[in-house]
């Protein structure tokens, strides 16, 4: 039996004491965000997740969702618990209070997100794909759609779906088929198949509202012929209780390598009745919203993966006795130490605990600079915030995805022959982080997306004030004795960004290869400069003083940090290297030598 206990200290470190989300009370949310209610949030959260969500993540992996008829029904426990979550109002959290929600900022939301995600993931998404949708139809619904639908999807009441791929196509979206007939009175008739649909059917909920990406007729070729749509599974009377059934229905839920406690299903929708959501060709910007706010997401989840894998590893690592230490015997009254005296066993879990870490600190700030792109008045302010959104989104959702299936199967390498054993739970943590690589836009996809569209995007000014502030930041930190181990690895990281940048600018447009050839490594090369960045901030805060120099807590967060810098840090070298080596050895191959 796997455990799961929610990192507070560290997650009120990264609020309270690196964000200092307490100062930024002009924002709206932000007054109410006091560190007591924060602290009484993330209490009531852990023991909820903890006790109710993490002990059915086991038990669900291996019971899976069943499909009878037009019914999915999910595993024991996971209604309860459903019904629990939502009874709490931990849906709505950061939703608007005009629509049910709490209106706390999202930066507090992610550390409850963060939970469910590490607890189980495969109920998390079910919550998730909800709050995604719901966000989708608050930024481009109708007033009379977002009265009719947003409430009940915040209180847990209704879920929510985003329908995008299909049998032929996933990433190249301007090949789908779906068509969406009007049918003179505002109401369209939707007809197609979808795949991979996240919860698209399932006993968690009353009422399933899908959003649709469909073509109607006589509309452009490719993305541009997409439109957006709000199909419910069950029709809504105009007092807001449930009539008939409409015309879409699960096909069959697929048997995957993992997350099997959550309803991957086949959707058909066959004259299913909808109703357009935003502007008439204009779907893909509207369901961008929704798959922008899924990506980050997802980023949550590896760290989720990497985070549970990382606490259970540590555990084994201090019970399991297996040889002595290579300086001498560490517990000479047992017959062996425990494994965590072994350097090797120290190098898994500490990749673990400084990427984790590092990664929590980077989505915190990037949850802010979401409540900044939203909230803010000074327009430079969100212009900035907004800039970074869109640049640092594909490198959480593809980088540190990448990482947390490594870690994962790291944890379970501490383990040995038992990490290979199902009853340990290691192999699901596996598993579970594997799908995170792949949905919302494969990793590679996210790499191409970075190089090819955010990069360049405004002229390059979201890269460009990036690396403006970790300029600044290094001239006005380079001097400072305590810092200097973390000076010295900023200011090679971001020397290597900056001759990545340039190589990219020259070297891209004239062979596209080129581009596609280093944007894996760009992704990489990104991701560890973020943390780099985030590990440097937190230990010069750290060296400011202000805190309890006695309490532990300091002292271990120190020494991550310099492991992060010493050990991780120097991999960005190599990317460095593989990106100016361009596509020439990569694309040499004629296909039919493979």
């Amino acid at each position: 039996m796997t455990t799961y206990d929610p990192p507070l200290r560290d997650m009120r470190f990264v609020l309270n004491e690196f964000l200092q989300v307490q100062n930024l009370s002009n924002l709206p949310g932000f007054a109410e965000a006091t560190p007591d209610l924060i602290d009484a949030i993330l209490e009531e959260g852990a023991k909820l997740h903890s006790e109710v969500i993490h002990p059915i993540n086991q038990s669900g992996d291996k019971e899976g969702c069943r499909h009878e008829g037009d019914r999915v029904t999910t595993p024991k426990g996971f209604k309860e618990a459903y019904d629990t979550y939502s009874e709490g109002g931990w849906n709505g959290l950061t939703f608007p209070e005009e629509y049910g929600g709490q209106g706390l900022p999202y930066a507090i939301g992610i550390a409850i997100s963060e939970m469910t995600d590490t607890a189980n993931v495969a109920f998390a998404m079910y919550g998730g794909l909800t709050r995604a949708a719901a966000t989708a139809l608050l930024t481009h619904a109708t007033e009379e759609q977002k009265t009719k639908y947003v409430p009940n999807m915040i209180a847990g009441k209704w879920s929510g779906t985003m329908n995008l791929t299909e049998p032929h196509c996933g990433t190249d979206l301007g090949m789908m088929r779906t068509k969406a007939d009007p049918q003179g009175d505002g109401s369209y008739k939707i007809t197609g198949t979808k795949i991979f649909i996240s919860a698209g059917e399932h006993d968690l909920t009353e009422n399933i509202i899908h959003l649709v990406l469909a073509r109607t007729p006589g509309g452009p070729e490719g993305t541009k012929g997409i439109s957006l749509f709000l199909v419910p599974k069950f029709f809504v009377n105009d007092d807001g209780s449930l009539g008939d059934r409409n015309g879409v229905a699960c096909g069959a839920i697929e048997d995957k390598m993992g997350i099997h406690a959550n309803s991957t299903c086949v959707m058909n929708f066959d004259d299913a009745v909808g109703y357009m959501v935003g502007d008439e060709f204009k779907g893909m910007r509207a369901m961008f919203t929704m798959m922008n706010a899924a990506r980050i997401g997802v980023g949550l989840q590896g760290l989720g993966q990497s985070e549970v894998s990382y606490q259970n590893a540590v555990t084994y690592a201090k019970d399991r006795l297996q040889g002595r230490s290579l300086t001498g015997p560490k517990f000479p009254d047992k017959p062996a130490d425990p494994i965590i005296v072994h350097p090797d066993v120290r190098r898994m879990l500490m990749d673990q605990k400084s990427f984790n870490e590092g990664a929590r600190a980077a989505l915190y700030w990037l949850a802010l600079q979401a409540d900044i792109a939203y909230q803010a008045q000074d327009e430079k302010d969100k212009e900035k915030a907004e800039d970074y959104l869109a640049l640092f989104t594909p490198v959480v959702k593809g980088y540190f995805t990448d990482r947390a299936f490594a870690h994962a199967v790291n944890a379970q390498q501490v383990y040995g022959g038992h990490g290979y054993i199902k009853e340990w739970g290691m192999d699901q943590f596996v598993r579970d982080a594997r799908i995170a690589m792949i949905y919302e836009g494969a990793n590679g996809i996210q790499a191409l997306d970075l190089v090819g569209r955010k990069l360049g995007a405004h002229g390059g000014r979201a890269i460009m004030s990036f690396l403006g502030e970790l300029n600044a930041y290094v001239q006005e930190h380079e001097g400072n004795a305590e810092l200097e181990p973390f000076m010295v690895a900023l200011k090679s990281v971001k020397e290597h960004l900056q001759s990545a940048v340039t190589w990219l600018m020259q070297n891209g447009l004239k062979n596209p290869d080129n581009a596609g050839a280093a944007s894996t490594d760009f992704m990489h090369l990104m991701g560890i400069t973020l943390l780099t960045y985030m590990w440097t901030q937190m230990a010069q805060r750290l060296s400011a003083g202000g805190h309890d120099a006695s309490d532990p807590y300091y002292d271990a967060k120190l020494k991550t940090a310099r492991y992060y810098v010493d050990r991780l840090t120097p991999e960005a070298d190599a990317h460095l290297k593989k990106i100016l080596a361009g596509s020439e050895a990569m694309m040499a191959l004629e296909a039919d030598a493979f």
